[in-house]
């Protein structure tokens, strides 16, 4: 007769006590209203009862750990000159809680320094989004809005770009979501390409100084263009980013990656699952992961619901749209 498992045993709640060295660095720690440990209380189920530069927490063994790695990760880029939100602290969770899950500790340090901020990797799969921007020329990056794929990129551009490994920036983007031809949109091509390119534009402002992105515009250091701009060009000594490349046709694709050059890095980013192609047209990522899967040199990062780092609302309706396009067993509607 076969004997029945044991039901697994509960972990005995405990407590610690952690002290930080300045008050005013433990006070942005915590957060306006103890915010930042509320949020931490509510991912881990411990309990936090911070007092001026000391704190303690109540929970299980194992919820402490990762507490406490939390708390001092955090409060090291504090002390570093960096400042923190909420946004900051859910990142942090989230890469120390797989870290813990995993045994690692190495997400900890997936960091982009840029002349503006400390860009640090809010998810497990940023952290692998990271190292693989780092050490692979030609990047394709996978997955829902709001993953960082598009940001990340900029980051590590401009990263590269301060530091002289590259002479110039190139952010491209296929001009289709708005219906219309650029040649029938009023302005000059840097009024007719600006509102495809406004995210890279975001990113940009996000990572570099106003007037040093002026002056790299002017010597051309950074370029923006349509995606059609491309041709005939080698891309050398540059980095180079395609964003949206999911409206990208076959050719398109082709054109675009065969323009690497010498010292080239190049990230492709996009959501295969939300094309604007009219619906005869395949998709050049689509059709790209399945030609290019097996070359070597190419580094691949894939993205789900669960690594989207805007609100958390934007997750939640990425994972119902998930949801019903399993139920109804269609793709993205247009």
């Amino acid at each position: 007769m076969r004997k029945a498992k044991a039901p697994p045993r509960e972990e005995t709640t405990i407590s610690d006590l952690v002290e930080f060295d300045d008050n005013r660095l433990a006070a942005a720690l915590f957060g306006e209203h103890s915010r930042h440990l509320a949020l931490i209380e509510e991912r881990l189920g411990v309990t936090l009862h911070g007092r001026g530069n000391r704190l303690l927490i109540e929970g299980t063994k194992s919820g402490i750990s990762v507490a406490e790695r939390v708390l001092h990760a955090l409060y090291g880029r504090l002390k570093a000159g960096e400042t923190l939100n909420a946004a900051e602290v859910d990142g942090a969770l989230r890469v120390i809680a797989a870290d813990a899950a995993s045994g690692e500790t190495a997400g900890e340090a997936a960091v982009i320094r840029t002349r503006k901020r400390v860009i640090t990797a809010r998810s497990a799969a940023q952290v692998e989004y990271i190292r693989k921007l780092a050490a692979n020329n030609m990047v394709f990056a996978l997955g829902p809005a709001g993953t960082g794929k598009t940001f990340l990129a900029v980051a590590m551009a401009v990263a590269r770009l301060a530091e002289g490994s590259v002479d110039r920036l190139i952010l491209s983007r296929p001009a289709v979501e708005a219906g219309e031809r650029l040649g029938f949109l009023p302005g000059d091509l840097r009024e007719k390409v600006d509102p495809y390119l406004r995210p890279l534009y975001d990113a940009l402002y996000e990572t570099m100084p106003a007037e040093e992105i002026a002056k790299r515009f002017e010597r051309g250091e950074i370029e923006v263009a349509p995606l059609a701009y491309m041709r005939g060009r080698t891309l050398s000594n540059c980095f180079v980013i395609l964003d949206e490349a999911q409206n990208t046709t076959p050719m398109q694709m082709k054109m675009f990656l065969t323009r690497f050059g010498e010292n080239c890095h190049m990230v492709v980013a996009g959501d295969p699952s939300q094309t604007d192609l009219p619906s005869d047209r395949p998709s050049g990522l689509t059709h790209a992961l399945s030609v290019l899967r097996e070359v070597p040199g190419i580094a691949f990062t894939r993205f789900t619901q669960r690594d989207v780092v805007r609100h958390a609302l934007v997750g939640a309706i990425v994972e119902a749209y998930e949801r019903e396009e399993a139920k109804t067993g269609k793709g993205d509607a247009q």
